[in-house]
This record gives C-alpha cells, structure tokens and sequence, in this order.
C-alpha cells in the first residue's frame, strides 16, 4: 500500500528502496580506502589525486585561493601536501569527488548547500582541535552531513518545502525531517557514506550526529558534528551561540566555551564556487 505523500517512512529499507546512491569516481574510491590504510603515506595520495586530472587542478587552484591561506604560488600538488599536510588535501579531494557526482533536485540551492556545508565543516574542524577527535575527518563529515537531504528530495520531491520553510531555527531541520521523513539527513548520509566504504567510525558519527547522547557507544565525532550543525545553523560566533550549545554534550567532549571563545575559528574564506 503507498504511504499519503505526508506520512514519514517506517524503516530505512522503506525509504531507500528505490534509491540510486551516486558512483563515487575511481580516486575517490581509493582515497577512502586510504582512511583504513594506516600505511597509507604521502607519495600514495599524491599518485592517486595525480591519476586524475580534473581533480589535481581544481585542487591546485583550490591551494591557490584564500582557502588554503597559503602564501606564494603553489604550483604541484606534492608541495601543497608538504605545506599544509596530506590528511587536509586529502580531505579536500575528497570532497572535490563527492560533489562532483551529486545531483541536485528541483527547489534545492547548490550554492546555498555547498555554503552551509564548508560552515558546517570549518566549524567541526574548529571544534575537534579542541577535544580528542581528528580534525580532517570531522571535516570532512561536515561537508558529508546535508547529502542526505539531497536524497531526501529525490525520493519525495516537494519535501524541501516543508523541510527548509524560513524560519528555520537551530537544530530545527532535524525535527522536521524526522516529521516529514521519519529519519534526520545524518541517518541518510550514513547509509550513502557505508555504501561508499568509509570507515565504520565515521559512518557510526554521521548516523548519531542529531541526537550524539542517545547512541549506547558515544562517538565524540558525532558530537563535534551535532554542536558544528548547530553553529552552522547560526551564523558568527558570539558568546550567547556558545551559551546556547548543549551543556551536556559540551561537558562529554571537555570543551570548556570560554576558552572557545578566547580561541574563534579562523575565517576561512567560504567558496562554494569550488563544489557547485
């Protein structure tokens, strides 16, 4: 029996039954299986990006551009690796892969996405410095966190309506896709993330990353992700954000809000224009 257009889906399988998940190029593919490769090492990620074309030159203009912060011209990608580190050009690549193969649905703003997704990771970033979580990964699964959404949108054209109607608060988004939907982008993303091979770590801290206390095996990844989302959600940082995070899961993660405050973020510069 087909559910009323308005009803949530009773279970994943439900949902995702007639998905296509998006075929991840061929050096995304081996990028991720380098995050379970701890003998993984620089000359093997340089090879790997360097099969690609494409994606050695969007990175390398990438390098080139205020997001890296660098200074002077870098002109191969084995000195942007020796300047800022290969876990970072990792990342990157990665992401560069992942929006390569996205498609957008009707009504969805790929800019607009792209923008909440780089806040979203520059902050998880930011706040895994600051707690015993690595911080490339919880960038990278910033960026990772809205894909589910994208699948949403597919599977229920006309969802965004509901799901994205201004204004939307803090952490709102979460409630009205469990409404809508029955299941928070997260969730999604994590089956899309477990279909691609990223490690089990990851995959457990983008399924849990609404709701990071709930889960009985507490992932500190999820609980970057929740309070980046949140921050994400806000706009500049300011003392009354800081206040308004959830106490509880600060504590969990030690992080102690003034002495966030005392050390912000630094602004990267946001450009979208790279993913969309």
């Amino acid at each position: 029996m087909r559910l009323p257009e308005h009803a949530p889906f009773a279970d994943l399988e439900s949902l995702l039954g007639g998905v296509n998940w998006p075929v991840m190029p061929e050096a995304g593919q081996a990028l991720i299986r380098t995050l379970n490769n701890d003998d993984a090492d620089i000359f093997a990620v340089c090879q790997i990006i360097n099969k690609d074309p494409s994606l050695t030159a969007n990175l390398l203009r990438m390098a080139n551009s205020a997001m890296f912060g660098l200074s002077g011209t870098v002109d191969t990608l084995e000195r942007a690796v020796n300047v800022v580190g290969m876990s970072l050009v990792r990342s990157r690549a990665m992401a560069l892969c992942m929006a390569r193969v996205c498609t957008f649905p009707v009504g969805m703003d790929r800019m607009m996405f792209w923008h909440y997704s780089l806040q979203c990771a520059q902050y998880a970033q930011w706040l895994a410095e600051h707690c015993a979580v690595d911080d490339q990964e919880a960038w990278l699964c910033g960026m990772m966190l809205r894909l589910g959404e994208i699948t949403m949108a597919a599977v229920r054209p006309g969802c965004l309506l509901r799901i994205e109607a201004q204004p939307v608060a803090v952490a709102e988004r979460w409630t009205r896709q469990r409404q809508v939907m029955g299941f928070t982008e997260g969730e999604i993303t994590a089956e899309l993330a477990q279909h691609w091979d990223f490690p089990a770590p990851l995959v457990r801290a983008l399924r849990h990353s609404a709701q990071p206390l709930t889960s009985g095996d507490f992932s500190p990844l999820a609980g970057v992700l929740h309070l980046a989302a949140r921050l994400a959600d806000g706009g500049a940082i300011t003392p009354q954000r800081i206040e308004q995070l959830p106490g509880l899961l600060m504590q969990v993660l030690k992080l102690d809000g003034q002495h966030l405050l005392d050390n912000p973020p630094v602004e990267d510069a946001l450009d979208a224009s790279f993913f969309g």
